[in-house]
């Protein structure tokens, strides 16, 4: 993992003495009505929606799944600082339908955020949580009923759902002496034959073909491509397009939807970057285009 003098050449060095691509204005990133199924999609269907970042309101087997719940302006323990939102996000807290699930990465601001964990809690106090090692805790005191933490290659089975903890490679921690105190992790999900893969946050590692094998082969493919640069830095903790879609490739899935861009500015790569240089990754890897389905927040794709 990159060290804290690292992260210090970066911010106080790297990005005063180097200049940064210009990003575009926030407009330019298209927010739609969601089309997801009320209250409950049939179990035949899959469809996901792009809230924004890593937030997605999956509906699998007839379940409302929700991955690393965050609503709020700020990226940050803080109100007035901290990476701001870009643009809205694409689906109201309000106008969630009832949610069966929650899945959790890991403990990033960018992905694990007190208010919605206490909102989602509050609207919905059947949902079952998920989380990594250590976060059964946190969840639970927001008012998570039902929770269980998991290991890396732990299971369990919600009704029908097979879920699986896989491994990513990240680190955790929400202040300076709490880094690598609880896990990060992906999830992959089963149930009646259709498979989904979330990687959470994540560089590129070699588990990618064995969680395939393992829990494979996937319907569709939930994969990070924002947050990569400066690559000196960022290599071990984010994958940039390319190493996505080569990840992508290890997975044998037949769709991937990329996450985890167009929604905070992390780093330092222009906002608009990431999918288009994912896209052609895509063509270079002679991989079809229509595999390649990138969403405006809000936006739901039936698969």
């Amino acid at each position: 993992m990159p060290s804290f003098g690292s992260a210090m050449k970066w911010l106080l060095v790297h990005r005063t003495t180097r200049p940064r691509p210009h990003d575009p204005d926030p407009s330019v990133f298209r927010r739609v009505r969601p089309a997801f199924r009320t209250p409950r999609a049939s179990p035949a269907e899959i469809t996901v929606t792009w809230v924004g970042h890593s937030t997605l309101l999956l509906q699998l087997g007839g379940l409302n799944i929700l991955t690393d719940p965050m609503w709020s302006a700020r990226a940050s323990p803080f109100r007035f600082a901290g990476p701001r939102r870009w643009v809205a996000p694409g689906v109201a807290l309000r106008e969630l339908p009832p949610i069966d699930v929650v899945l959790q990465s890991h403990n990033h601001y960018d992905h694990l955020d007190n208010r919605s964990v206490r909102a989602v809690a509050r609207a919905s106090p059947q949902a079952t949580w998920l989380v990594p090692l250590g976060l059964e805790s946190f969840v639970r005191r927001r008012g998570a009923r039902l929770a269980r933490e998991m290991d890396w290659w732990e299971t369990a089975d919600i009704g029908h759902l097979h879920v699986t903890c896989t491994p990513a490679q990240h680190f955790s921690g929400r202040m300076l002496i709490d880094r690598g105190e609880t896990l990060w992790c992906g999830w992959a999900l089963a149930i009646q034959g259709r498979r989904v893969f979330f990687a959470g946050d994540t560089g590129y590692h070699p588990e990618f073909a064995l969680i395939a094998e393992r829990c494979g082969p996937f319907d569709l493919a939930l994969l990070p491509i924002g947050a990569y640069e400066p690559r000196w830095f960022m290599r071990y903790l984010h994958m940039n397009p390319e190493e996505a879609v080569q990840a992508f490739r290890g997975l044998g899935a037949q769709v991937m939807v990329p996450i985890h861009w167009g929604t905070f500015k992390l780093t330092d790569e222009a906002m608009d970057e990431p999918p288009v240089r994912a896209r052609a990754a895509f063509a270079a890897a002679n991989l079809p285009i229509e595999r390649y389905r990138q969403l405006a927040h809000g936006e739901t794709l039936c698969v």
